[in-house]
């Protein structure tokens, strides 16, 4: 009985002791309440020049955009070509009689090659000689006998004048009766009339003769064209060289059969090269009439070679969006050859100063690249491109292009939590 009168005791008792810790729980939010409003009235009644302390503008590293002259040296790649070259291939059919070089020679320009044997050439140059001695016979008999009709011409002319002087006098005195026979008269005229028919058919056969002269001239230059043809025709049988230069390739033998189009050599210029360089997109701007260049190749490390800028192409090409240009490269001791790939070190200089910016300066996000521009105490994004990064007086640079100009003020550390129109300390 006692156990269970303690335990109703303890029982009736617990509820008592929740509304007194509840009871204190409200006591103490209400101090913290009191204690929060005087800490804020407190702030409230600080010295005006502590709190303006507070509230002062952040103050930031600054520099200036500078112009400067933009430069760098790029190495790119390239290829070296013949000035000039060429695959000789023989113009008609023959058989290879002899070849008098091989590969590697060193050739002039008309030099001798290689000979060919074709006999129906031959025989058509033959052919074409005996026609033209014909045709110059037949002219020259054609002009003799235009001479003698022309003899026999002037002869009748000389007949007819005669005449004509003869029947002239008989007439006069043919005006005095009884000196003159009518007969005599009329025969002196009708040998005037003769001798005029004679000589206009002297005429008529001289202008035929003429003509045939000129005929057989016209058949003697047509006999002559053939001729020269095929002496021509000839003369292929003699492969020569077009230019001075080298045989880089020799394609057949003695013996072979050599047709048109097929190539015996090839030849290659080498006492003067060219430099073929594709120049990427970004850099054309950089490209100078007359610019030179340093080059090696790895046949012959250490030594530098020059090229002077020659030819650009004007147009870029659309697989690998580059400008190729052409550079001389004299090489009189032939000791760079075609096919070679040297590395060029090209100046990749401005036409132009540039602005450059600390590489710091520049801000990147997703959105946009600017840099923090300061004016009159404000903050200012300016939006911009980089161009090529430069080291100068020891520090790294970056060309930069916006609206910017020399001397103006921008952040040494661009950053977006530098929000526009931020005012900052000096």
């Amino acid at each position: 009985m006692s156990k269970m009168s303690n335990n109703n005791k303890r029982n009736r008792s617990i509820p008592g002791l929740i509304r007194r810790v509840s009871m204190r729980l409200s006591i103490s939010i209400i101090l913290i309440g009191i204690c929060v409003g005087l800490g804020v009235g407190c702030r409230r009644n600080l010295p005006e020049s502590r709190q303006s302390k507070a509230e002062a503008a952040p103050a930031i590293a600054t520099t200036t955009v500078e112009s400067r002259e933009v430069g760098r040296q790029l190495r790119l790649p390239g290829e070296l070509r013949a000035w000039q070259e060429v695959a000789l291939s023989p113009k008609v059919t023959a058989f290879i009689r002899r070849m008098e070089v091989d590969r590697g020679a060193a050739v002039r320009t008309g030099q001798v090659l290689a000979r060919l044997d074709a006999p129906e050439l031959s025989a058509r140059r033959t052919e074409e000689e005996a026609k033209t001695g014909a045709a110059k016979l037949r002219q020259s008999e054609a002009e003799a006998h235009a001479r003698s009709l022309r003899a026999q011409r002037l002869e009748a002319e000389a007949r007819l004048a005669s005449a004509m002087a003869t029947w002239q006098r008989l007439k006069l005195a043919a005006a005095t009766p009884g000196v003159v026979s009518g007969n005599e008269l009329e025969i002196a005229q009708r040998r005037v009339e003769a001798e005029q028919a004679r000589l206009e058919a002297f005429r008529e056969n001289e202008q035929a003769a003429q003509t045939q002269v000129r005929s057989l001239v016209q058949i003697e230059i047509a006999a002559l064209a053939s001729l020269s043809s095929a002496l021509a025709s000839e003369d292929y049988l003699r492969i020569t060289a077009p230019f001075s230069g080298r045989i880089t390739e020799r394609f057949s033998h003695p013996g072979s059969l050599a047709t048109t189009g097929q190539p015996l050599f090839r030849l290659e210029q080498v006492s003067k090269l060219r430099l073929v360089v594709n120049l990427p997109e970004a850099e054309i701007g950089t490209i100078q009439p007359g610019l030179e260049v340093a080059f090696n190749v790895p046949a012959f490390p250490g030594r530098e070679f020059k090229a002077r800028l020659a030819r650009v192409a004007g147009a870029l090409d659309p697989q690998t969006r580059s400008m190729p240009v052409e550079l001389d490269v004299e090489n009189r001791d032939e000791a760079l050859s075609p096919g070679m790939f040297p590395q060029i070190i090209w100046p990749a200089k401005r036409p132009q100063p540039s602005l450059v910016v600390p590489v710091t300066a520049v801000a990147v996000t997703t959105e946009r690249t600017f840099v923090v521009r300061i004016r009159n105490n404000m903050v200012e994004w300016v939006n911009v491109k980089r161009g090529i990064s430069i080291s100068l007086d020891g520090k790294d640079y970056v060309e930069v292009f916006g609206d910017l100009a020399p001397g103006e003020k921008i952040a040494v550390r661009g950053t977006d939590e530098l929000r526009q129109g931020t005012v900052i300390g000096g």
